[in-house]
């Protein structure tokens, strides 16, 4: 088994010339390169190099060597280099909403600037991806929040409609059937503290920690939701009438670590919020 760091000093002898300046490259004393040609000549049974004139060349059996040394070095970092490629993870949190859809092509002409980052994207519940981000667990976490939490590098104000059927209405029925987030949702504590007051009997009719499945259920007539405005579908209704909420925020929060890479991509979300939430 040939050690490539003999390969490596062998080759910088032979283009630069000097066992001095081919020490000087590989960062090592002329004592040592000359131990490391001798360990590699016994290996090989034969002379690798020619001494004899003002500068190192090449004896023949050096010279069939120093074309393969090259080949075999440049595989090296290649393997080096893909591997390192695949250690490379960033790390995105986002909301349901945005998982899919519009944020597809944005991450695809990420991947296409960025092929030796490896994107790891995880979607749920606001709550989940702020406390993965706060553990440390991801570099990026695009979030539904209170107004006015933490310090994110940007945020959008979400309006947030009660929904119901077109088709099927449940909001007159008593009491009130509610289509839910599970009870760390966002808007869940907000929809039953709004009825309280309002003095409005409710029960939960349909929990789900997907989007989609939310829609689906009032649409099928379940129940009634509170969800975006902006995500409120062609057989929905909204009901002006009742309680108004108070907006939440989609906020986008940082971390330190990551680079221009991170940058980028942090760049390219908050263009593709803008552009879905309106302006900032």
């Amino acid at each position: 088994m040939l050690d490539p760091q003999l390969l490596r000093s062998f080759v910088a002898i032979i283009e630069t010339g000097s066992f001095t300046r081919a020490g000087d490259r590989v960062h090592l004393t002329q004592s040592t390169i000359s131990q490391q040609m001798r360990r590699l000549e016994e290996q090989l049974g034969c002379p690798l190099l020619d001494r004899t004139g003002r500068t190192v060349t090449t004896t023949v059996a050096g010279e069939k060597l120093l074309g393969l040394a090259r080949r075999i070095l440049a595989l090296l970092e290649e393997a080096r280099e893909r591997v390192s490629e695949a250690s490379q993870p960033l790390r995105l949190g986002v909301p349901e909403d945005f998982a899919a859809g519009a944020m597809a092509p944005v991450l695809g002409a990420f991947a296409r600037d960025y092929p030796a980052v490896r994107l790891e994207v995880a979607s749920g519940l606001s709550h989940e991806i702020w406390q993965r981000f706060e553990g440390g667990e991801l570099d990026l976490a695009l979030i539904k929040q209170t107004r006015g939490q933490g310090d994110p590098v940007a945020r959008w104000r979400e309006p947030l409609a009660w929904v119901d059927s077109r088709d099927w209405p449940a909001a007159t029925r008593d009491p009130v059937p509610l289509v839910v987030f599970p009870s760390e949702g966002l808007y869940r504590r907000q929809m039953t503290d709004a009825l309280d007051e309002r003095g409005l009997r409710w029960r939960i009719a349909y929990v789900s920690a997907s989007l989609a499945s939310l829609q689906g259920a009032v649409s099928a007539g379940i129940g009634v939701s509170l969800l975006p405005s902006r995500l409120v579908q062609g057989d929905q209704v909204e009901l002006t009438d009742w309680p108004p909420m108070r907006a939440v925020e989609l906020a986008l929060h940082r971390g330190e670590e990551g680079g221009e890479a991170l940058r980028r991509l942090s760049e390219a979300l908050i263009a593709l919020c803008d552009e879905v939430m309106g302006p900032r």
